[in-house]
């Protein structure tokens, strides 16, 4: 998807402006001679940006505006190195809660529905910005935030809520507790909007039905504004997201080549409108396509497909590429076995090799042992590794009230 001419005419007048701030970026564009741009060609040569570039720009060395003008700060959780600081102007603040209200919108969601939010609050972008778009929107919200789980029954049964926003994991964590206690005729929820993390369509699927809901994928980051900047509508999978703030596009994660509409690949996004801290081509990792084409629900927003996973979850097993979402598709294909599972991956240093250990959970009326042998010869066709099989009994697994681990690397 190419640039029009008023996007051409917003990153140009982005690029002037963080020259003339002195800020990080700045500096780096004015060292390169970039001081504009009045083509897509244009446009293509500017360096993409990456979280490693945010941090060597802590704490807030990517601000764009006086300090004057900041009204909020978010953070990245800096749980590989240094957290990524984000300012926030009134008008970014201001913007944001207008997008996520789309997105709510889009869901089908209104003002009279009551929305209870259990991402976490505080420097993380999630929980405030749920809470955001629901009062712009004009709904209530019930801003629970994480864990307690006995009292988000409790709150979703007293005060009726229609609508639960929580993340993939911690919408698992709910069903499975509400099935467990007997809940289902004494809640009044309608839909979901789920965020954060990636999620396979066998776990879309159980949560839907325990609770009998639509689903809808929220899209978004903490570097560009948090959740909010793209969902899906009713009936399709495909997430609009908001192109008069945003300007995405896919490239090739290895060679930076930038990639046509519906070709699979990294989703880098540019910032029209953000004033605190604009980004321009940031890589975010997240692996999708944009969708070609007008989506039958009739909106003009652009779409993206359905997020695959991210390009830095890629590990490695006898020089076998592999992500875990090819795990997910494999257990997929399984009548029987649940959405969760866990990869571990250590050297044996008696032979010298390194080992994969896949444990998966399973329901009591399949055989394990012979699940587990079939789960095997799948991976290793499918892969050409042969990996270690344990099938567990259903909420054998941790549940996460977040994000969810994966694959845990026991490697040095």
């Amino acid at each position: 998807m190419r640039l029009n001419e008023k996007q051409i005419k917003q990153i140009d007048a982005q690029i002037k402006r963080l020259i003339a701030s002195g800020s990080y970026f700045g500096r780096v564009y004015e060292e390169a001679g970039i001081t504009g741009i009045t083509c897509q060609e244009d446009f293509e040569r500017i360096p993409f940006v990456d979280k490693g570039a945010l941090r060597d720009a802590y704490p807030l060395g990517i601000q764009a505006v006086p300090d004057d003008d900041v009204v909020r700060i978010h953070s990245s959780s800096g749980t590989t190195g240094k957290p990524v600081i984000i300012p926030y102007t009134k008008k970014d603040v201001d913007d944001w809660a207008e997008m996520f209200a789309r997105c709510y919108a889009m869901a089908g969601i209104t003002k009279k529905d009551i929305i209870q939010i259990t991402p976490a609050y505080g420097l993380w972008t999630a929980g405030i910005g749920f809470q955001a778009g629901a009062e712009r929107l004009g709904a209530m919200a019930v801003p629970m935030g994480p864990g307690n789980t006995d009292k988000q029954l409790q709150m979703m049964q007293d005060l009726k809520s229609t609508v639960i926003c929580a993340t993939s994991s911690y919408a698992l964590l709910l069903a499975e507790e509400i099935n467990k206690r007997g809940l289902r005729d004494k809640i009044h929820l309608k839909k979901g909007v789920i965020g954060s993390e990636r999620w396979s369509d066998k776990k879309r699927e159980y949560i839907a039905n325990e609770l009998g809901i639509e689903l809808y994928d929220i899209y978004g980051l903490t570097e560009i504004y948090g959740p909010g900047i793209g969902v899906n509508c009713p009936g399709e999978r495909g997430i609009h997201y908001w192109d008069d703030y945003l300007y995405i596009e896919i490239i090739d994660p290895v060679t930076g080549e930038t990639l046509p509409d519906g070709e699979e690949g990294e989703i880098v996004i540019t910032t029209l409108e953000k004033e605190g801290a604009p980004l321009i081509r940031f890589r975010t990792h997240d692996i999708s396509r944009i969708i070609p084409g007008r989506c039958s629900c009739g909106s003009e927003y652009p779409r993206l497909d359905v997020i695959q996973g991210r390009s830095d979850d890629m590990f490695k097993v006898h020089g076998v590429n592999m992500f875990p979402r090819q795990f997910e598709e494999i257990l997929g294909g399984f009548e029987g076995v649940s959405s969760e599972y866990k990869i571990d991956v250590a050297h044996d240093d008696e032979t010298n090799r390194d080992i994969i250990m896949l444990t998966v959970e399973g329901e009591g009326r399949i055989n394990f042992e012979n699940t587990a042998k079939a789960i095997q010869r799948v991976v290793k066709s499918r892969l050409s590794v042969t990996p270690k099989v344990v099938v567990v009994s259903i909420g054998t697994l941790p549940r996460s009230e977040k994000k969810t681990q994966r694959v845990f690397d026991h490697r040095d």
